[in-house]
């Protein structure tokens, strides 16, 4: 996911800005750039800093220096693995909370609780007319997958809303290379000797490299589709090589093309001049090792490099879309009718009648 520049004569991005870079560095595998320029950044705008709770701000601050201060102790993860669509343990002979979970994502799942057995029947009944692709009225295994991807990837969408009229220019409900280049540089481009370092026109024809890979009709012009794509490329499969690709450059410090191991543990540790190496180091070595270089040449290629941050999980949405066919499907027809859905609502979706019933188990247990 690409971060989004502040524009030199705008203070927008501030509200964005902390909560993007921090969720970012920690939690995603996509390579980003530096996390002080956001502090950086900061620095040039001060009549929004007032609007900043200042908790919150002096917060971040603090952790930004801890983290530029600190020998690192922990190593920087770049896999990017598939999510749990539930924390809750899977037993149907308990309670169904898993899999109103993972149907209906999280927080979604808590608003069913509060609902009647008929509210949430007539709504259950809306979100199976969407779930029905094709509508040919019936919701295959494949169309029940791909909804309860969609359903755990809400807070992706929501970062592309929150950003999606910032871009959006003219207001024509796409966005261009144009439009995203001038609100994300501005200025800056015609900045010879940028006070902060950094090299702008560098980093826009990384951004625009990626911009081409998710725009899969070539016009340079982004549906939502594609710059969902664009922001966060290791959600879709034909994305993937850009990842690599940009994991390796960032990684490959003497662009041979491949990632050897010195470069492989530069990344994620920093000796600064002890010798001692903490454990987790050390069997890092030994992964890159035995299972990362795959072919024993001493360093990673374009595949094993892939195999390593974009590995093959177990497909949960899958094994889940499956789950909920074979205990709705009456007729065992392999597809699901609406009734059959509805008929089996208290599998899908909770309600007042299935939390309470919960409730009782519980209490029964303590």
């Amino acid at each position: 996911m690409p971060w989004v520049r502040p524009k030199k004569k705008s203070a927008k991005w501030l509200s964005f800005s902390f909560s993007a870079i921090f969720g970012h560095c920690f939690q995603e595998s996509v390579p980003v750039l530096c996390l002080f320029f956001g502090i950086a950044c900061a620095c040039r705008v001060s009549e929004d800093l007032i609007i900043m709770d200042l908790r919150h701000f002096l917060m971040c601050l603090s952790l930004c220096t801890a983290f530029a201060l600190s020998k690192p102790t922990e190593k920087k993860d770049r896999v990017h693995h598939e999510p749990q669509l539930s924390d809750k343990v899977h037993n149907d002979a308990q309670s169904f909370d898993y899999d109103h979970d993972a149907f209906l994502g999280a927080e979604e799942a808590k608003t069913f609780d509060q609902l009647t057995p008929e509210e949430s029947k007539e709504r259950l009944g809306m979100i199976v007319d969407k779930i029905d692709a094709d509508k040919d009225g019936f919701v295959t295994e494949g169309e029940l997958k791909s909804w309860i991807k969609h359903a755990q990837k809400k807070y992706i969408y929501d970062n592309v809303e929150n950003q999606w009229q910032e871009f959006d220019m003219n207001q024509d409900g796409l966005i261009s290379w144009d439009e995203y280049r001038n609100v994300t540089y501005g200025t800056y481009l015609d900045d010879p000797d940028p006070d902060d370092g950094f090299n702008y026109k560098q980093m826009m024809v990384r951004d625009e490299r990626r911009f081409k890979m998710a725009d899969k009709d070539g016009d340079l012009i982004a549906t939502k589709e594609e710059f969902t794509a664009f922001l966060h490329p290791e959600e879709y499969d034909y994305m993937k090589d850009i990842v690599v690709q940009e994991t390796m450059e960032d990684i490959d410090k003497n662009a041979d093309g491949f990632i050897d191991l010195e470069e492989y543990i530069g990344d994620m540790y920093s000796h600064d001049g002890n010798a001692d190496e903490p454990e987790w180091v050390k069997t890092e070595r030994e992964q890159f090792v035995e299972f990362r270089d795959k072919n024993r040449d001493g360093k990673m290629d374009k595949e094993e490099t892939k195999d390593w941050i974009l590995p093959s999980d177990y497909d949960h949405a899958e094994a889940e879309a499956r789950h909920l066919v074979y205990e709705s499907d009456q007729n065992k027809d392999g597809k699901l009718t609406k009734e059959e859905i509805v008929d089996k609502y208290d599998l899908f979706v909770g309600s007042q009648a299935t939390d309470f019933g919960e409730a009782l188990v519980r209490h029964d247990e303590f």
